[in-house]
């Protein structure tokens, strides 16, 4: 029952965590690019002036923020960031 359990040590698989980031980079870009560009357009479409492009900016970023979290957790599930030797 108290028997000692020998696990294997885990370690890191840099090139599946440089893999998630550099696609993770190349997302965000457009994820990000596209919240504000369309916050932009919905505001001048609407004329909400600054403030509304400001608070539309800060719920599409929002969403961006969730987006790109998904896709880092879909993309540990495919790419592990530790493996055992």
């Amino acid at each position: 029952m108290n028997s000692p359990t020998h696990r294997r040590p885990r370690r890191i698989a840099w090139q599946n965590v440089l893999t998630v980031g550099s696609a993770a980079i190349l997302i965000s870009a457009e994820v990000f690019g596209a919240a504000f560009a369309g916050s932009w357009a919905i505001a001048n479409l609407l004329a909400l002036g600054t403030l509304g492009a400001r608070v539309l900016d800060g719920l599409f970023v929002l969403c961006g923020i969730v987006v790109m979290v998904q896709f880092v957790r879909a993309a540990r599930r495919v790419e592990p960031f530790t493996a055992t030797d």
